[in-house]
Formats: structure tokens, sequence, C-alpha cells
């Protein structure tokens, strides 16, 4: 009887067969159908960089390390991406996808599987990858082209096949006869190469032609005449290797990455109302049973707990929810949020702000830089700004805690159990000692001991006869 393998054996079984793989992704390009100053592969699709979701995808598919060829304003685009540990390659004269490998020739081990990539395709997955690397290695290829059934094939290099199925050439569309062109399957432009494979084609590749560049295609039919295998894997999903190079086609990509990304969280127990009116990045995190309503924008790394309620119309960035948060109309930077509290309607918590378990924050409410104890109260048209509040406060409408003289910010502190009348001005830098309460109308300048009324306003005064001496 086979014993079955564990989950754990299964995944270091996984992790020693995907090892020696390298990506090379391909980037230069100027991309003057974007209509932009900025490059081409630094456009963002949902708060991120096209390229950095390729680089994202090819660590995630088992790639060791990453090499980005640059061309067109190279400086930017390295200044631009944000993963770490990446190598990059220059091409500083466009000749061609073979051209732009060859610059990466350092890069190249002849040890190792090298995948090829584009900046310019966000949408490809790390698990069709792996499917690519897998039918590679088990067929024994020199290289594995991967490929794509398509209703309209115009354009598109067209994957010829022998009588046995297997890979015989690409031909171009603009060099593919009359029966040529109706065949669906394309090449997408995507391949893994052995190693060695790849430095003895790019070493006998010529630009003899038209265009005077060096196609990374010739290679496979270079790989053929010296014996080679040349496989092409048939992808399951077309749209992964749709490329960008527009306002238009980077606002469709948009749209098949955001469903692709709401589709993963409500298959994971979330309620998304209106998927097509809420922004999810791909790096946030949403526990079960959370529902988010229409409007909403979730970004960067963004963590929300089990059964919240999002929205409708909230902004969350770089922001952590506990469970049970219910956030209205509302928005967050950076900031962390306890349990069972509510946010909004209309709130703002700008970046640094920890709030605590039970506390509400109410409408008009704004919270910069500063911590919020459990069970505190800020109900309405207030400002906490600079502030370590303890637990179980009670903020009155219009309280203000006054943070800035005009040349430096100042902290308040606030203890436990305090009591803020309405419209409370604390000028700070000041403290208020738990247990005290602070008479509406007050101008608080000196701290305030523990357990005290402190009043701090013009003593009311009637005037008879001042409204006929105005008049």
């Amino acid at each position: 009887m086979k014993i079955l393998d564990s989950p754990e054996t299964a995944a270091a079984e996984e992790e020693v067969y995907m090892k020696n793989l390298k990506a090379i992704i391909l980037a230069a390009g100027e991309g003057s159908r974007m209509k932009s100053k900025k490059p081409k592969v630094l456009h963002e699709i949902l708060h991120k960089t096209m390229v950095d979701y390729v680089i994202d995808t090819a660590k995630d598919c088992g790639a060791e390390q990453v090499c980005v060829v640059v061309g067109h304003k190279a400086e930017e685009v390295k200044a631009g991406i944000a993963n770490d540990g990446v190598a990059f390659a220059l091409q500083a004269e466009q000749k061609g996808t073979g051209h732009a490998v060859m610059m990466a020739g350092d890069f190249i081990d002849e040890n190792s599987d090298m995948m090829i990539l584009y900046g310019d395709t966000p949408l490809i997955t790390g698990e069709t990858l792996k499917n690519l690397v897998e039918t590679h290695r088990k067929e024994g290829h020199g290289v594995t082209v991967v490929s794509a059934l398509v209703e309209n094939p115009t354009g598109y290099g067209r994957i010829l096949r022998d009588e046995n199925n297997g890979f015989r050439k690409i031909v171009e569309h603009k060099d593919a006869t009359e029966q040529e062109r109706l065949v669906k399957e394309i090449n997408t432009g995507i391949y893994i190469f052995n190693g060695k494979a790849l430095k003895n084609s790019l070493g006998k590749l010529d630009n003899h032609n038209a265009q005077g560049e060096y196609y990374l295609t010739d290679c496979l039919e270079l790989i053929l005449q010296d014996g080679g295998k040349v496989g092409a894997e048939v992808a399951a999903d077309a749209d992964e290797f749709f490329g960008v190079n527009s306002r238009v086609q980077l606002a469709e990509a948009a749209g098949i990455m955001k469903r692709r990304i709401n589709r993963r969280h409500m298959e994971n127990g979330v309620t998304i109302i209106d998927p097509d009116h809420t922004y999810i990045d791909s790096g946030v995190k949403i526990g079960m049973d959370t529902v988010i309503l229409p409007g909403c924008v979730l970004e960067g790394n963004t963590v929300v707990g089990e059964d919240c309620e999002i929205g409708p119309h909230s902004r969350l960035v770089d922001t952590k929810l506990g469970n049970g948060v219910q956030f209205q109309h509302s928005t967050a930077l950076e900031s962390e949020i306890g349990n069972d509290t509510t946010v909004g309607p209309y709130a703002y918590i700008r970046p640094n702000c920890h709030i605590g378990n039970r506390v509400k924050i109410g409408d008009f409410v704004e919270v910069k830089n500063s911590t919020i104890g459990d069970g505190t109260k800020i109900p309405h048209l207030s400002y906490v700004g600079d502030t370590d509040a303890g637990e179980r406060i009670n903020f009155g409408c219009g309280s203000i805690m006054v943070n800035y003289d005009g040349k430096k910010k100042h902290r308040t502190t606030i203890g436990d159990d305090v009591f803020v009348g309405c419209n409370v001005n604390l000028v700070a830098p000041v403290t208020v000692e738990k247990g005290s309460y602070i008479a509406a109308g007050s101008t608080i300048t000196k701290d305030v001991p523990g357990e005290v009324l402190a009043v701090a306003r013009a003593r009311q005064q009637i005037i008879e006869g001042w409204i006929e001496k105005r008049k």
C-alpha cells in the first residue's frame, strides 16, 4: 500500500523541484501609445506597478533570482520598482526581444532554467508559471513556450504543430499564409529555456531581417536544429497574457485584476455587495464574514478582521482593523483599530493612530498621531491630534486638542475616566489626570490633577440696557 505524503513533505518536495529557476523580465520599451512621461511598466493597477506584479509572480512560482532588463528611462524604472533584491541589465538600444535577453547574458545560468517574462503583462499568475515549469522539466524540453487559444488571433504569432501535435514553429501574422492565419493558437511570448540551450541559441542569433532586430522566437528553431526539444503549453486563461500598451488597455487589465481579487475574497468567505464598485489591492487581507459595501477602496497592506462591516464609500490604506469593526463613510491611513470599534460616518483617521477596542469615533471626527484607549467615545465634531488618551474617556461635541503653537507640535495626555465637556480646548502640552471633569466651554492651558472639576471660562454677565444703547 502506498503511503500518501503529508502536506509538509509535498511542500518540501515542491520547493526542491522548483529550485534552479531564474526569471528575466523585459521592461526596456518606451510604450509610446501610453502617451505618458512615465515609463510604461511603472503605470499602476490597483496602486501597484505592472512590473512589480510580474516580479511578484516570478517569485511566487519559485524564481530564486529576477533580472529586469531596462532601457527607456532606465534609472526611473529602477527607482520605481518596489521589490528588493532585483538585478538589472541595460538595453540601451531596443533591437528586439532576442537582443534584450542578450543584454542579460551575465545573468543566464547554464545550470538553471530561465523564464522570460514581460513587464507589461501584469495578469500572469504563479500557478500558470508553475505548470509551465513542471511541463518543461517533465518533458525535458530545451524550451517551452506558453500558448493561448483566442477567438481573434489577428496580429499575433501563430503556433504551428506537426501531425503528432508537437511544436513545429512560430509564424508571425504578417508572414503567415491564409491557412496559417486560421490557427487560433497564439504565441504569448512567455518562455522557459534550459539555460545552456538559451546561451547557445543566443550565440547563433542574427538580425538578417527587414527590421534589423534579433528575435527571441528564432531561438526556438535554433534549438530544434541542434536536436533539442521544443514544447508549447496551452494556458487555461488567455486573459493572463493580456499586454498593456495604452491607457484603454490599462483600464481593461485593471478590471480583470479587480474581478480576480474580489472573487478570491468572496470564495474565502467575504461578502462583497457590489464587486463592480469595490476596489481591493492585491496585498489586502480580509477575514471571514466581513461585509464590504459599495464604493469601498482598500489599499496597500490593509488587514481587516472577521465580522466587520466596511462602507459604503470608505477608504482604508495600510490600516489594520480588528474583529467586529463598523467603518462607515470614512477614511483611515496607516493606523490600527481594535475590536468592536465603530468609525464614522465621515471620520478621518490620519497616520500613526492606535485606536483600542469598543471605541466610538463618530461623525466629523479627525484623529491624528494618537493613541485612544478601550471604551473611549469621541462622538462628533472633534479633533484629537498628538494625544495619548486613556480608557473610558468621553469627549463632548467640539472637543479640540490644540497641538500646534505655530512652530512645534506638542502632545496632550488624558487619563482614564476623564469627562471632556463640549467645546473644550486642551492647549498642549497639557495633562489631564484620571477621573477629572472639564467643564463645557473651557480652554485648559495648565495640567489638571485627578478627580477634580476644571473650569476655565469667563463668568457670565448680564448687562441691562446694552441693546437700547446700541440702537
